[in-house]
């Protein structure tokens, strides 16, 4: 009798169980048409739900695709921080915040392109949200600099923003090529270049 009436019918899962499962359909619809061409039915359908029951947790599909960037810009930014807070060696800070983004390209290609390669990139709530990213790992990186050196912080601010592009900029380069240089090979050339420049400012106390 049980068995009768619930076949066909969707597990029933715990909210934030069935809210993660249709993320994870979400991405996969949004990262193989794109938002504009993704529709909510073709992710109800990945997910193995009803309409009815995606309505329950997002009310249309922009709070769906807003609350699935939310979650990968936060990641990011999460990993920035462990980067810095992991060591006081600025050399390996450096090369954690580089290896932050080339992790989250290569672990979660799909996440990335959904952040920074987004046709979406116009609407106002999913710019404002890509911007945080930005601004959150430039002021984790902002405020290591700031306490190891003594630079002012427009000073910092700037120079965090310069890591940040590069690593940003590489990831996304080494992604479109097909990853042609190894990922470690890639980490340790690009942290190498950076940090030639971070080196530069001497640590407070120091001289120069």
């Amino acid at each position: 009798m049980t068995g009768a009436q619930t076949a066909g019918r969707p597990a029933r899962l715990p909210r934030s169980a069935r809210r993660k499962q249709l993320l994870a359909a979400a991405q996969e619809v949004f990262v193989a048409q794109g938002y504009h061409s993704a529709a909510m039915d073709d992710i109800a359908e990945r997910a193995g739900v009803s309409k009815p029951v995606l309505y329950q947790h997002f009310p249309g599909k922009l709070e769906l695709y807003l609350a699935l960037l939310e979650t990968h810009c936060d990641a990011i930014v999460a990993r920035v921080h462990a980067a810095m807070a992991a060591t006081s060696d600025n050399k390996e800070r450096v090369k954690g915040a580089v290896q932050a983004y080339f992790d989250f390209v290569d672990h979660e290609d799909e996440a990335f392109r959904l952040v920074f390669e987004s046709d979406l990139r116009n609407e106002p709530a999913v710019a404002e949200r890509v911007a945080r990213v930005e601004k959150g790992c430039i002021a984790a990186i902002t405020d290591t600099i700031i306490s190891d050196t003594g630079v002012s912080r427009s000073r910092a601010e700037l120079l965090a923003s310069g890591l940040v592009g590069a690593a940003e900029t590489a990831a996304q380069f080494w992604l479109a090529n097909g990853r042609q240089v190894p990922k470690a090979e890639a980490e340790t050339l690009l942290a190498a270049l950076i940090w030639r420049g971070i080196a530069s400012f001497p640590l407070q106390g120091e001289s120069a």
